[in-house]
Parts: C-alpha cells; structure tokens; sequence
C-alpha cells in the first residue's frame, strides 16, 4: 500500500495572514473555521496548511510553486500577484515570451509565474 500528500504544510510567523495571502492567489478560501491569530489555518481546496512557528525563514526554500496563469497572461499575474504583497526577486523572463518570474510571498517564499497555456500554444 502507498501513501498519498494530504497537505503540503508552511511553516510561518502567522499562518493565518499567510494562508489569506495565498487564498487570493489561488482565489481558494481560507477554511471556515480559521480565524486570524490561529495558529493554523488550511485552504483546503489546494491542500495547503500554514502552522505558525517561532523561527523565521533564513535559507532559500527547498521546493516550491510553479504558477500559470489560468484567466491571465503571466504578465498580467505578475502585476496582480505584486499588488497582492509579492516582491520580484529574480526576472527570468525573455524577450521571445519564454522564461518565468520568480516571487515571493509577504514571508519571502519564493515561487514562479510562468506563461499560461494560451500564451504557451497549449
């Protein structure tokens, strides 16, 4: 028998605050029973957990996530990601479409746009 990924679990330093964060990347809910100040908080729609934990981030995260764009193009996501509370962190992107942007969250996880499946051909 094998086991399956129930949540990918984050740790930060409010996991509420970070969990709405990604709610409105994703456009998933926060769980209807979290509440800010919890020490948990699960978008269950995308199997996401933040867990609040006394130390900060110091290294580069091990893994992360590879975003495209559903209903916009990567540049278009780019924009409303940053006016979310993202920052830039490293430009990838090429001046022939191809490439991806890495970001990070309002706690310094770095995840990347790349082009959505329209702007791929796909």
């Amino acid at each position: 028998m094998t086991s399956k990924i129930r949540h990918v679990t984050i740790d930060s330093s409010d996991a509420y605050a970070l969990a709405s964060f990604w709610s409105e990347v994703l456009g998933q809910p926060v769980h209807e029973d979290d509440k800010p100040g919890d020490e948990e908080a699960l978008i269950e729609g995308a199997g996401l957990l933040f867990v609040t934990v006394p130390e900060g981030k110091t290294v580069k995260n091990r893994i992360h996530f590879d975003l495209q764009p559903q209903e916009r193009t990567r540049e278009e996501e780019v924009e409303r990601l940053l006016a979310l509370g993202a920052t830039l962190v490293d430009d990838r992107r090429n001046p022939d479409g191809t490439g991806w942007a890495v970001l990070a969250d309002p706690e310094g996880n770095e995840f990347c746009v790349e082009r959505s499946a329209g702007e791929r051909g796909q």
